[in-house]
């Protein structure tokens, strides 16, 4: 199939299905693409969907954004996971407002130096915004040309990316950009999926090499498995008198960079003593809640919370931003890892929102 045939079938099938009720179809400015497709990365659209109504009500546009303190970014982010995206955006918008007036760039290289921003993201900001001829490459698109040439091997290796990329530059189209553009995410989306591909309703099925060798879902080949570690942490739910909750700013980079948490105590170290020296508190401590797993991509973690009382405040330690006595009713939206919000309303007795 010859990439004027491709691009035309896939433009025909987009007008007639594709999807148009998406909220950052609606004037898709360079800011509004950018922060729908880095909350799309590896989250589904209808998760999406809500929290990308709520970010673009308070941060309308890069300056609000760029001017808002990343707790609240983070707050608005919290429950959509793969918290570093949120950071990333946060500090792209600060370098956008100090360093390019406000604006994204027009200029592929300029849009891929900012962080949290790779070659696909930056193709498709360029592509759906401005309609410049960028190729894409998402996890959907992947999908769908390593069908259509029966592409061996995992994405992730160098060699089949290249090829990949070869694909996607060789069948953009100079016009209708934006629309191929979410098209061909369109298609990988709703019709050439995973596990059960709808090829009766594609329109690239009669050049497609996997589906006239009547093996679709063997390409891509599937992400080399291996048993993931476990590392084990044990989470401090410590309450004041008042039965505030103690919450422990993380640090920026790493697991959960920036969100709060609880306090986390050593397993090797005693809890009364921990928290007497490193806090200044007193405690009494209860018992053990049943461990917690929570799974990352590259590891479990085993967390085991340990609730405890507050009874008296030897030479409290707690300053600055690091440490906030947290009350659902008082304090405004912080950004917490799912973990932690599901910890903390079962001690509270709160439902924290989404």
């Amino acid at each position: 199939m010859t990439p004027l045939e491709f691009g035309r079938r896939v433009l025909a099938w987009f007008d007639a299905h594709g999807r148009k009720a998406l909220p950052w179809k609606d004037n898709p400015t360079p800011y509004r693409v950018w922060v729908s497709e880095i909350m799309l990365q590896q989250t589904q659209v209808a998760t999406v969907m809500p929290y990308y109504r709520r970010f673009m009500a308070r941060f309308p546009d890069i300056r609000a954004l760029a001017d808002a303190s990343l707790d609240e970014v983070l707050g608005l982010w919290s429950g959509l996971g793969y918290y570093a995206r949120g950071r990333h955006l946060h500090r792209a918008a600060r370098i956008l407002r100090d360093r390019h007036g406000g604006e994204m760039p027009s200029d592929i290289a300029q849009v891929r130096a900012l962080p949290g921003i790779g070659p696909s993201t930056a193709g498709a900001i360029l592509a759906l915004a401005g309609g410049q001829r960028q190729p894409i490459l998402d996890g959907n698109v992947k999908r769908l040309l390593a069908r259509f040439a029966a592409v061996d091997g995992w994405p992730g290796q160098t060699r089949v990316a290249a090829r990949l990329w070869e694909l996607a530059e060789r069948y953009t189209p100079s016009e209708r950009v934006a629309d191929y553009t979410q098209a061909m995410m369109d298609l990988g989306a709703l019709i050439c999926t995973a596990r059960r591909p709808l090829c009766g309703a594609c329109p690239l099925a009669e050049g497609c090499t996997a589906h006239a060798q009547g093996r679709e879902t063997a390409f891509p080949s599937p992400k080399p498995r291996r048993e993931l570690p476990v590392r084990a942490t044990r989470m401090l739910l410590l309450r004041s008198a008042g039965r505030d909750v103690l919450l422990e700013r993380r640090p920026p980079a790493g697991v959960w960079g920036g969100l709060w948490s609880f306090p986390e105590c050593p397993p090797e170290v005693e809890i009364v003593d921990w928290c007497r020296q490193r806090l200044g508190l007193r405690v009494a401590v209860g018992r053990s809640w049943a461990v917690l797993r929570h799974t990352f991509s590259h590891f479990h973690l085993d967390i085991t919370p340990v609730p405890a009382t507050v009874t008296d405040a030897a030479e409290a330690v707690i300053a600055g931003d690091r440490f906030v006595w947290y009350n659902s009713q008082d304090c405004e939206r912080l950004g917490m890892a799912a973990p932690v919000k599901s910890l903390l309303a079962a001690l509270t007795g709160d439902l924290l929102d989404d």
